[in-house]
């Protein structure tokens, strides 16, 4: 600096000792839907349930572009507050443009303080003559701008037709690919090794994401472990979601009842890259939840068998890896995106998930929540 200037004053913050780590992510969102549990009951409580209450829902027009915009704004708050600093959400766009048009502007309200990756998810069934709506929608969805295309093969009555077309869509687009895989518990159900074959098969390079998966952890372990190197040779990323599917799954099963996690060990055995996420929050989908990725990982570490560093990575580094973004952290070189807790260390965070928390995006604080309590005896 030159001779007599004052050295430029740089905002502090003191941390008094809470634990300092990287931003945690959210890989798997449903803004457009999130919130409205009071509003769209789930009457089944299975994903049958839940799918059909929405769509009667939105076909009765519940839900206006303001109330999508104020619930998906809403929705980002709250991971913002929790330390979420990157989100990918996933959209129907089988609706109308309404759920994406309301997203897309709650993501210029809050864009700057959190990275929003947009996913057109697809309605059923978008294969053959009855599917020409839905593709249209999509090519609409397109027009508007996604970062993603999404899908389901497991629902649709050509699952490889879909997924074949999707990656046509995402390479005339440029863009990436994030299927909603096997989420059903028919073992005889495995698109994701099609997907895996399919990615070597056409060379594609834009990213792609399968989440769910659940079938994967109901096949044989020879036919699990060969699936799970078919994946991680193709490069594929992995979204457990544990909290809706140990809601969704099951029910029908009252002996001996799966969990509907996928294959989580075999994958990372393989070299697969294995995150985690919330899925839906308090919606028909989930009638729980509160967006903070902590929840998800104390999941992870009761229902997936994880040790809680691990699952720890699954809610933030790996989590940022399966969405393509760099490493966050108190480290040299990677992004200041950081989450200050007052907590002992990751173990007593996952345990306590303390609401005292600073959100820092790009070096900036962004969000801050202090929580008081008092005994009274």
């Amino acid at each position: 600096r030159s001779r007599g200037a004052q050295p430029t004053e740089v905002p502090t913050t003191d941390l008094d000792d809470w634990l300092l780590i990287g931003a945690l992510a959210e890989p798997h969102a449903h803004l457009d839907k999130a919130l409205t549990a009071e509003r769209v009951p789930n009457p089944t409580g299975n994903l049958m349930g839940a799918i059909h209450a929405w769509m009667a829902a939105a076909e009765a027009g519940t839900f206006t572009h303001d109330d999508v915009v104020e619930r998906a704004t809403a929705a980002m708050e709250m991971l913002l507050a929790n330390g979420v600093t990157a989100v990918r959400t996933h959209v129907n766009v089988g609706a109308g443009e309404n759920f994406l048009r309301g997203v897309r502007e709650a993501r210029e309200q809050l864009g700057h303080v959190m990275d929003v990756q947009i996913v057109a998810l697809t309605s059923n069934p978008i294969t053959g003559p009855e599917g020409k709506a839905n593709r249209a929608a999509l090519a609409a969805a397109l027009e508007i701008g996604v970062d993603l295309i999404g899908g389901c093969p497991h629902l649709d009555p050509d699952g490889t037709t879909l997924m074949a077309d999707a990656f046509t869509a995402a390479l005339e687009a440029n863009i990436g690919l994030d299927f909603h895989v096997d989420e059903v518990l028919d073992a005889d159900v495995l698109h994701l090794r099609g997907l895996a074959r399919m990615v070597g098969d056409i060379g594609f390079e834009n990213g792609v994401t399968a989440s769910h998966c659940v079938t994967l952890g109901l096949q044989q372990p020879d036919v699990r472990d060969a699936v799970a190197r078919e994946v991680a040779e193709a490069g594929i990323g992995v979204v457990a979601l544990p909290q809706t599917n140990l809601f969704l799954q099951g029910r029908t099963h009252p002996v001996a009842t799966p969990r509907g996690l996928t294959a989580v060990g075999s994958l990372v055995d393989a070299g697969a890259v294995v995150c985690a996420g919330a899925d839906n929050v308090q919606d028909p989908f989930n009638l729980v939840g509160r967006s903070d990725p902590l929840e998800t990982a104390s999941l992870m570490v009761m229902a997936g068998h994880r040790l809680p560093d691990d699952a720890f990575r699954m809610v933030g580094a790996d989590a940022r890896c399966c969405m393509g973004l760099p490493p966050a952290g108190p480290e040299v070189g990677a992004v200041a995106d950081l989450l200050a807790i007052d907590a002992p260390s990751v173990r007593g965070a996952i345990a306590d998930a303390p609401a005292s928390r600073r959100t820092f995006r790009r070096g900036e604080l962004v969000a801050s929540t202090d929580q008081t309590t008092r005994i009274h005896r």
